[in-house]
Order: C-alpha cells, then sequence, then structure tokens
C-alpha cells in the first residue's frame, strides 16, 4: 500500500486542470477638409469610410432557471460521470484544499476545481468541475467567473497514465472492479486529449482543440465513445485566453469568434465529453444547464481594488465614448452593447483562432456537421454552430482583471493593447497573482529575447500573434492615461 501511495502521489497531479482579450476599440468616422488655395472653389468635405467593418449579431433569446441551484450543480453536480477513484485519488494528491467553496461531505477534502460524483454504477470518482478554467485568483482574490490566467497545459497529460493504471488496478483489484470501470472513460479521454492539447506557454488555453479531440471520438447522435477517432485529427494547436463569465448575459454568440449561436445551455454540455456516457445522460445534464446559465448570467464584473483618480478618469471616458464606445458600447446607469462580429480586415488581430473555422478542412468540415446535424444541434433546443470569420467587439466589464488581452492572451496589460508599437514580442511574467501593474493595467512583465521557457509568451508562433487593433495608437500619452484610468471604472 505504501508503494501505491508513492506511485499514485507522483502521477496524480499530472491530471490537475483540464478543460471544458480583451480587444477590439473603433475610430468615429473622421470628417477631413482639405483646405484649397483661395482662387480654387471649396471642395465637399470627404467623409473616410468607417476604419472598422463589422455586422451586429442577432440576439438569441435563452432558457431561464433558477441561479442559486445552478451554483451548487457547477460546484457540486455530476455533469461528469467517470474520475479517478475518490480514495486513489486522495492518496495521489499533495493539494491542500482550502474549502474556499464551503463545500459538505467528500468536496470539502478536494481542491476547488475538482468534485466528487456517484458514477453510474455506483462508484465514487473524482473529476474536474467547470473552475479549472472558469475561476481564478488576482490580488489574492478568488473570482469565480474570471478565466483561469496560469493553467498548465505545456505538459503532456497522459504521460503518466499507464503508471496511474497500475495503480488503481493495484488498489481495487483488476479491471473488473467497479472503481476500474467508473474510471475507464476518463482514462480513454486522458489518452486521447493529453499529447493533442498541449501548448506552448503557461496561461494559454487549448479548449477549442480539447473540443476537437473528444468529438472526433464519439458518434454525432449517440454520443457513444469511439476508441479509434472518426475524422483524422490535426497537430496544430491554436491557443485562445478564457473570456470572463460575467460577460456572457451581454452576448447574442458565444467566444471570441461567435461561433456558438442560438442555446447557450447546449453549449455549455460541452463540458461534459470528457467523461459522458451517452446522449441520454446528455439530456439529463441540459435539464440542469439553464440553471447553470442563470447563475452565469448573474454574476458581476469585481471592482477595481486600487485607487482611481476621478478626474482623470472623467478625460477617459470621454475619450471612450467618442473612440471605443461604438463597437463596446456605454458603461454607467444606462448601459448599451452593440454586439459586433468585426472583420479580420478591420481588427487585424491573430487570425488563425477565425481562420480554422472558416476554412475548409476534415475537421473543420466534421466539426461543423457534428453538432449541427448531430444531438447538439437537433435535440430540443439546439445549439448552432456558425462561422463567419472575424472576432467579437467584447463588452468590457472588469477588463481591469481579464489580463492578458486579446482572443489568446498575447498582450500583457491594457498600456500595450493601446499602443501597439510597445507591445513585447516576448515576454514574460512570474505568475504571482499579486504581480499586478496599476499603472499599465495587467501583469508585471519583462521583455525577453528568446523563448526560454513556458513561462514566456512568444508572439512569433502560430496563433501567438499580438498584431493588430492599432486603434489606440493616435492617442496621446496623456490621452492613453486618461482612457485606462477610466477602464479601470467599467
Amino acid at each position: 500500500m505504501k508503494k501505491i501511495k508513492l506511485l499514485l502521489s507522483a502521477i496524480i497531479l499530472f491530471l490537475l486542470a483540464l478543460s471544458c482579450s480583451k480587444e477590439g476599440k473603433e475610430e468615429l468616422i473622421e470628417i477631413v477638409v482639405n483646405e484649397k488655395p483661395t482662387d480654387q472653389p471649396d471642395e465637399e468635405p470627404e467623409t473616410e469610410e468607417p476604419l472598422v467593418e463589422s455586422s451586429p449579431l442577432p440576439d438569441n433569446p435563452q432558457r431561464t432557471g433558477d441561479a442559486l441551484a445552478g451554483y451548487e450543480y457547477l460546484i457540486s453536480g455530476n455533469y461528469m460521470s467517470s474520475g479517478v477513484p475518490y480514495d486513489a485519488f486522495l492518496l495521489g494528491t499533495s493539494v491542500n484544499p482550502d474549502n474556499r467553496l464551503n463545500r459538505t461531505g467528500d468536496n470539502a477534502n478536494l481542491p476547488y476545481d475538482y468534485t466528487s460524483i456517484t458514477a453510474a454504477n455506483g462508484a465514487r470518482v473524482v473529476a474536474p468541475n467547470c473552475m479549472a478554467c472558469h475561476a481564478a485568483t488576482i490580488n489574492n482574490e478568488f473570482i469565480i467567473g474570471l478565466g483561469s490566467h496560469d493553467a498548465n497545459f505545456t505538459v503532456n497529460r497522459a504521460s503518466n497514465i499507464a503508471l496511474l493504471n497500475s495503480g488503481i488496478r493495484a488498489l481495487y483489484g483488476g479491471e473488473e472492479s467497479a472503481e476500474w470501470q467508473a474510471y475507464d472513460q476518463f482514462r480513454k479521454s486522458i489518452v486521447a486529449i493529453g499529447p493533442r492539447t498541449i501548448t506552448q506557454t503557461r496561461g494559454s488555453n487549448p479548449a477549442d482543440k480539447i473540443t476537437q479531440v473528444l468529438i472526433a471520438h464519439r458518434d454525432k447522435s449517440t454520443l457513444v465513445w469511439q476508441d479509434t477517432p472518426l475524422v483524422d485529427i490535426p497537430e496544430e494547436v491554436i491557443p485562445s485566453d478564457v473570456p470572463a463569465w460575467w460577460l456572457l448575459k451581454k452576448k447574442n454568440a458565444m467566444f471570441y469568434h461567435a461561433i456558438g449561436r442560438l442555446d447557450f445551455c447546449k453549449s455549455f454540455i460541452g463540458s461534459s465529453l470528457l467523461t459522458l456516457g451517452d446522449a441520454t445522460k446528455a439530456a439529463e445534464i441540459d435539464t440542469k444547464m439553464v440553471d447553470v446559465l442563470a447563475y452565469i448570467q448573474s454574476l458581476e464584473a469585481p471592482e477595481y481594488p486600487f485607487l482611481i483618480d476621478s478626474d482623470l478618469s472623467e478625460q477617459g471616458k470621454q475619450l471612450f465614448e467618442n473612440n471605443c464606445a461604438t463597437c463596446h458600447g456605454t458603461y454607467g446607469d444606462s448601459p448599451t452593447y452593440p454586439n459586433l462580429l468585426v472583420t479580420l480586415k478591420s481588427v487585424g488581430t491573430d487570425p488563425e483562432l477565425s481562420n480554422h473555422y472558416t476554412e475548409s478542412s476534415p475537421m473543420n468540415d466534421y466539426f461543423m456537421d457534428w453538432f449541427n446535424s448531430g444531438w447538439f444541434g437537433t435535440y430540443r433546443n439546439n445549439l448552432q454552430i456558425k462561422a463567419e470569420g472575424g472576432y467579437i467587439a467584447p463588452p468590457l466589464d472588469g477588463i481591469w482583471a481579464t489580463a492578458p488581452y486579446f482572443h489568446n492572451g498575447s498582450v500583457p496589460t491594457l498600456e500595450d493593447v493601446l499602443n501597439s508599437t510597445e507591445r513585447p514580442t516576448r515576454w514574460s511574467r512570474s505568475f504571482d497573482n499579486t504581480d499586478y501593474d496599476q499603472l499599465k493595467v495587467g501583469w508585471i512583465y519583462s521583455v525577453e529575447q528568446t523563448k526560454a521557457d513556458i513561462n514566456t509568451y512568444d508572439t512569433t508562433l502560430k496563433g501567438y500573434g499580438n498584431s493588430g487593433h492599432t486603434f489606440g495608437d493616435q492617442l496621446t500619452n496623456l490621452e492613453r492615461s486618461a482612457l485606462i484610468e477610466y477602464l479601470k471604472t467599467l
């Protein structure tokens, strides 16, 4: 037993942190009047075309539910169906749970991003929950709904799965045990996604690729697992940042590329594909996701915790309304949000995440068909996947807390967002949640000449680019400071 405990301790942590930008400002149309010599007739003022090409996203009314029930389901519900046997998990992890979620029973003994559930055969197992990607700590404040900015997906989480298998076999008497059977689907999923979802930098999230791998192994109608993938899975991993949950209530489409349309609740079930049994279980989970959506819609952005220069902020508010509000909306007592999908040509940010879904390929064609004509797109309240290209100009509530910025997390501070000439090509940070830059608003970072380790973000890599969104370049330093001061108040 002692050897088994040591074995599990060495490998359980490889399974931690599994899954489930803030960009786009625009200028208003400028009127340019060219003065002519007095001996020539005056010409009519020329009106420039808008610098931002965009289209409004249609409204998608959502189902309603109970926010309190949704919170309980998020932290303790059984939307996962398979996992590591409970006793084995406790033996193999050295994480000291602080029970910050105030959970009871078995869950009181687990890290906040894991939940103990009862599998269909009665075995008690532990699986990751949504907090693994959708909760984070900044300045020592734990915030549910803040995208995880420090998760490490740079390792192959399946690398030690064989050792874990051996430990569980030894603990529970082989593969005929109820515990092994309840663990088996989790094991298969880890083996599938582990080597195919490795990112280049800590903090970057491979959620899109995780989804692609999992659906490649599932029948689109029954959702039953297939050991052999139904489509060739490409090697490349295009990273994304995790958007804040509190923004969702304003949005008409999900995800940075706006491909998630119609029923949002169906999209949430995607997190269950890691361990799901079949469509029957998915239908059961669907009845609970209306409550989860209600909880997410109840979340409000956290307030900026440091001092704000009110006079400078007031100057910044006018700059924002004149230069940014057309895309990002207005804030205060009567907020507005236009829900605009901005073209790649206009925003100029890294195109790879958007292009992946607009360019035909075996994986993309399979992805579209799998969701739109399978269970997710045909069972009751349908999810629709629609790729038009470009990125949403997001709401900016709580933007101070959501660094790094852009859809791929390539820009460390708001000052760098608003001054593209100063953005670092390679930069690193400590991943200490208190290393916060109050002046530039974002993470304290150092400029690097090479990519030395996983803590270095390299914008020359495919999908990691920091180009585009140059709308703040024309501001003076004082105007930029004023605008940043106002953004702290949102």
